[in-house]
């Protein structure tokens, strides 16, 4: 199960010594939403349910092999993003600087173990507007978006 809201983002904070990946995903199926994703020198395939904040997730790791054969049956738009990973207070914030078409896009996810602290939670004054039951921000969504 995952819990997560996501905020897009206006300042930037400092990045200079976090620590950061590359990812690179595209999508299989959109009903089921399946993806595969690379993640700096690894690679998943990543099945999730219906939902905004709460959904069922279930991922596992490929061999580079098994992603480069399903990244060629990709049909859309390629999602292209370094991801920092920002310590604030108990929580990891994800922010995603996106590449290519979505150059600009800037979000932020954080992830929760229950609704309630979700719900409980305080952004930092550099978010801007909770996105998280906003359809058209989901990458998905965006993936379909530059076709």
């Amino acid at each position: 199960m995952e819990i997560e809201r996501k905020f897009l983002v206006g300042t930037v904070p400092s990045l200079e010594g976090i620590r950061h990946s590359e990812i690179k995903q595209g999508y299989i199926s959109f009903s089921p939403e399946i993806r595969v994703r690379q993640l700096d020198n690894k690679y998943y395939r990543t099945e999730k349910g219906e939902g905004m904040v709460v959904r069922e997730e279930n991922e596992w790791e490929i061999s580079k092999n098994e992603a480069q054969n399903l990244f060629s049956k990709v049909k859309t738009n390629l999602i292209e993003k370094t991801r920092y990973y920002i310590p604030y207070n108990k929580y990891t914030i994800e922010l995603d600087i996106y590449k290519g078409i979505f150059k600009g896009l800037i979000v932020a996810e954080v992830e929760f173990d229950s609704l309630e602290e979700a719900n409980n939670f305080t952004p930092p004054d550099w978010f801007l507007e909770d996105i998280s039951e906003k359809r058209e921000y989901r990458n998905k969504i965006l993936a379909l978006k530059a076709l």
